[in-house]
């Protein structure tokens, strides 16, 4: 262990947060975790006070998915450490890396039931990568190196450090060391030659290929190099939503998002592939469906830094450990240049038969989807996207065309509600040259509209966009579909339903709560629409604004997300709208 000059675990703790890179610290103060912050006021990064600590966790994750370096996020012990659980199982499913530091009573109290104390460590082990409970000051700069190491290296993910609050205190002088050996992690793995071999023959025998690219993609930088293969070898390439952005829309291979909302083609071209080269994905259960029917004609190449994916959900003809860029990197050189005219064709005809689109169901009531298109427009598609949960994120991954990797945030595996307005907040310190606009439906707004304040103590000019539909969409479309119509607790509104007619009226307005007046008291310009001819230029003022602000735009309560593959049934019973 190396050593300098003595001065308290907090100190060291601030010290080492400056040495491994960190500009930007999210949290909430107790007392627990006082003399760290007692030490945050003269650091060289910026410290940015939530309202919560779950926002607090999902701004960390906002920035982390935005940048791909570790968020980092500062508690206190019990309440405090136990409102970062959601948090960091949404970060731990989608592998995103975060560090978050807790407070802890003083070693001699752990295990008296002592004032706001929690088993930080049981409780967190679940739903994190790792986690550390302190026992000395000296152990703080080698526990936080080790913390950025593990959180970054193999699959990314949260890492939890718990400190008692005598560790604190304590005098230490050992130092943040220079590199970090850890004799029981080394998750770095590469493709073996034979298997590099092997793979590039499955790509130029294949007839009817498919690259399938995941959230793994944009973890490992490898979105050019997915590129580079599928027009070398003329593959079309679907995403998850996780990936949504590791490949150009635009282009003419793209297949778009695959899975229970994505797009025929990419669905239907998967289920016909000779050969998926999956990459950095987990086959998900929302993307495969009935395992049993999935992907019939294809052999299966699963590439991820993961091991526990390999064959996890879904049996591979080839499963690879190692990072998806390395893997690209290598094989490129050994697969020939090719074209699959009849495949592609056949791809062009789903596209052009079977596009995501949409129907005004009331001419005077402002469709969801036309909201995306008018973000879209006013953004000229180059916007960082982050959603919240539900009917919205959907339509945000139909709508939008993504190009560039990271300008698609959400929640994928935990699907939390809550994460859209402080994740967006986090992506806005992370990259304030970029335009960031928050889609969020009025359930999962209220569940941490207090971070809005947040945007505006900072002047980040974060678009907030709410989609209020007056109930919890997915759960009502759920319950349309499969529960006889029986809305139970999804309707968010005190009187029910209003007619249609009364959502051209703003005098008759009487959805609660009033997200104007919210916004507006927290300090953010604030618009209602209501009426179609206005969307347009509503959102257009919004997202020119220097300010925070927040649009609430009353949409049609009826409206579903098509196309759908129901849970657990195969690609054929795909349902339209």
């Amino acid at each position: 262990m190396n050593y300098c000059k003595e001065r308290t675990g907090a100190r060291a703790l601030v010290e080492s947060l400056e040495k491994a890179g960190v500009d930007v610290l999210f949290g909430y103060p107790g007392g627990q975790a006082l003399d760290i912050f007692n030490c945050i006021t003269d650091a060289k990064f910026s410290f940015v006070l939530g309202r919560h600590e779950q926002g607090c966790v999902h701004m960390a994750d906002g920035y982390a998915r935005s940048t791909g370096k570790p968020g980092v996020c500062l508690v206190t012990s019990g309440p405090g450490a136990t409102n970062t659980v959601t948090g960091l199982a949404t970060a731990n499913i989608d592998g995103i890396p975060l560090i978050v530091i807790t407070g802890q009573v003083p070693m001699s109290l752990i295990g008296t039931d002592a004032f706001q104390e929690a088993d930080t460590t049981g409780v967190t082990r679940a739903v994190s990568k790792h986690n550390f409970l302190v026992h000395s000051a000296d152990e703080i700069p080698e526990i936080v190196a080790q913390a950025f190491y593990i959180a970054t290296h193999g699959k990314p993910g949260p890492v939890v450090i718990d400190i008692p609050k005598n560790c604190q205190q304590a005098l230490t002088k050992a130092q943040y060391p220079e590199r970090v050996s850890l004799r029981a992690y080394h998750p770095e793995s590469a493709a073996t030659a034979s298997q590099l071999t092997r793979l590039a023959k499955l790509i130029n025998e294949a007839e009817r290929p498919v690259i399938y690219a995941g959230g793994g993609v944009i973890a490992s930088g490898a979105a050019d190099d997915v590129a580079a293969l599928a027009h070398k070898a003329g593959i079309p390439v679907a995403t998850t939503l996780m990936g949504l952005g590791s490949f150009d829309e635009h282009d003419p291979l793209s297949l778009r998002m695959a899975g229970m909302h994505g797009t025929p083609a990419a669905n239907w071209a998967m289920n016909e592939a000779d050969l998926i080269i999956a990459l950095g994905v987990r086959f998900s259960d929302r993307v495969t469906g009935k395992i049993s029917k999935y992907a019939p004609k294809a052999k299966i190449v699963h590439v991820d830094c993961d091991p526990a994916s390999i064959g996890k959900n879904v049996a591979a003809t080839l499963g690879i450990v190692a990072d998806v860029k390395d893997v690209l990197t290598t094989v490129g050189s050994r697969v020939k240049k090719a074209s699959h005219p009849e495949w592609i064709e056949k791809i062009d005809g789903w596209k052009k038969s079977h596009p995501v689109s949409w129907k005004q169901m009331h001419p005077n009531v402002i469709m969801p989807q036309a909201v995306m298109e008018a973000v879209d427009k006013a953004t000229k598609g180059h916007a960082v996207i982050v959603t919240d949960v539900g009917q919205h994120q959907m339509w945000a991954a139909q709508h939008f065309r993504y190009s560039i990797p990271r300008h698609f945030l959400t929640s994928g595996g935990m699907g939390t509600m809550g994460f859209g307005i402080p994740a967006a907040i986090g992506a806005a310190f992370a990259r304030p040259d970029h335009t960031t606009v928050a889609i969020c439906g009025d359930g999962g707004a209220q569940m941490t509209f207090e971070e809005l304040v947040v945007a505006v103590e900072h002047k980040l000019p974060v678009t907030f966009v709410i989609i209020n539909n007056g109930c919890l969409g997915m759960v009502r479309q759920w319950q349309e579909l499969f529960y006889s119509k029986n809305y139970s607790g999804s309707i968010l509104t005190v009187k029910g339903r209003p007619a249609n007619e009364h959502l051209e009226q703003d005098l008759k307005y009487d959805y609660l709560p009033d997200f104007v007046k919210m916004a507006e008291a927290h300090g953010a310009e604030a618009y209602r629409v209501i009426d179609p001819a206005k969307l347009d230029s509503v959102i257009a003022k919004a997202i020119k604004s220097d300010k925070a602000s927040l649009v609430e735009v009353i949409v049609e309560p009826r409206a579903n997300v098509y196309p759908m593959i129901p849970a657990g049934k195969p690609v054929s019973e795909m349902v339209f709208q």
